[in-house]
């Protein structure tokens, strides 16, 4: 299949199999593409970018059209196996499209259900079928002018209920002075705004989710009560923990990574996507798990690659981090430039936007490389065990769970698939 964008021919489908060391199941991706461990489609869904299966064989989505950024989100739904609706919410604000008046839920990029605090599989951890509150990650247009002059593309985290009402708001321009930018960062920041341009997206938070139970909590640290929500932020390089009770910033890390050693040791990250707590029952609970994109990101101090203090901090490659919330101590990273040790070819794992991780039962992790459509899980060792190349040339995230979440579908047979030399 030729690439969309280069031309090139691209490879797509298997590329390496191991069922003695994968942690096996159905993967999902795309929105609602399943597919079973050898890569074949065994269910698609009629979903926009991100679809979360939930047991039972339901699956949770969002539903978009071509409008303006802030509001192609336009619902996020609940369907059976059948594609059914058995649920969906769109009551965030009014819009208007073709002259009309509709309510739209302005989500963009993340939701969870209630139950499940990372949307993936966790043991004794599963998302509400019925009844449970959802988080969405949704937009309003908002004007702060000490931020920014001009519309604001105001992320705000929304909680609502089964019968779609919001019962928690959290709106991060309500809490600029909590995330600790320095004079050069605000003044960047500042110069990026425009009076009748199209909403400033200064933040750009891509993933929200519950901390869930956590070993942190259970140890007397309130700032991680399982409650309280962790909110990424891919152009400031932020991750926070919210406080459901205060809404304040409990906890973070970002935007500045040079201030502490152990901030240096952590190292930048840049342009994350998916920041999350490895829930409780999977191996490394209660540390975060990021993809740490790189690419460009950050405010600051104007340099020569970053003359209007703009994506100021740069890097060409990616890494999946998980790191200490406590320490900051750097537990695991997954790299080309850790696998292989090869400098000149770190950027052969690169995905400056999208991607994903997810920390799997056994110790591997699902990696989902997105601006090449490459899903695949790696060992504690950074050895590949599974891997697919995805007809569609990008992907936004990719879950994995188990068999028996999908009682529709009989047990597929595992076949290995060895790697060619």
């Amino acid at each position: 299949m030729a690439s969309r964008v280069t031309g090139v021919p691209r490879p797509v489908g298997m590329s390496v199999y191991d069922p003695e060391r994968s942690w096996n199941g159905y993967t999902v991706y795309a929105g609602g593409e399943i597919i079973d461990m050898n890569g074949n489609l065994v269910k698609h869904f009629d979903l926009s970018q991100l679809g979360k299966i939930m047991p039972g064989g339901y699956i949770l989505g969002d539903r978009r059209y071509n409008g303006p950024r802030m509001e192609r989100g336009r619902e996020l739904v609940q369907l059976d196996w059948d594609g059914n609706e058995v649920w969906h919410y769109n009551k965030t604000e009014q819009i208007e499209i073709d002259k009309k008046k509709i309510w739209s839920a302005k989500q963009h990029h993340n939701f969870e259900r209630e139950g499940s605090p990372t949307g993936y599989y966790a043991p004794g951890l599963d998302p509400l079928i019925e009844g449970g509150n959802t988080i969405v990650l949704a937009a309003k247009e908002v004007e702060r002018p000490h931020i920014a002059p001009g519309v604001l593309h105001g992320d705000c985290i929304l909680e609502v209920n089964w019968n779609g009402d919001t019962v928690w708001e959290w709106q991060s321009v309500d809490h600029f002075d909590e995330m600790d930018f320095s004079e050069e960062a605000k003044n960047a920041i500042y110069r990026g705004g425009r009076v009748g341009a199209d909403p400033y997206d200064w933040v750009h938070s891509n993933s929200v989710s519950y901390l869930g139970p956590n070993k942190w909590y259970d140890a007397g640290d309130e700032r991680f009560h399982p409650d309280n929500f962790i909110w990424d932020g891919r152009h400031t390089n932020t991750i926070a923990v919210i406080s459901k009770e205060t809404g304040k910033i409990a906890w973070k890390v970002g935007p500045d990574y040079s201030l502490t050693s152990e901030l240096r040791a952590l190292g930048w990250i840049i342009g994350l996507h998916h920041a999350h707590m490895i829930p409780k029952g999977l191996p490394g609970e209660g540390n975060i798990l990021v993809f740490d994109n790189g690419g460009a990101a950050g405010y600051g101090a104007p340099n020569p690659g970053a003359p209007n203090g703009r994506m100021n901090a740069v890097r060409d490659y990616s890494r999946v981090v998980e790191f200490d919330p406590i320490t900051l101590e750097l537990v695991w990273e997954y790299s080309a430039l850790k696998a292989d040790g090869d400098r000149i070819r770190a950027c052969r794992f690169y995905s400056r936007p999208w991607s994903s991780a997810q920390r799997l039962p056994n110790g591997n992790t699902l990696i989902c490389e997105g601006a090449g459509g490459r899903l695949f899980e790696v060992t504690p060792e950074l050895e590949i065990v599974w891997e697919f190349i995805s007809p569609r040339e990008t992907c936004y995230r990719a879950y994995r769970v188990p068999y028996e979440w999908i009682p529709q579908l009989d047990k597929p047979e595992e076949i290995a698939v060895a790697i060619k030399e």
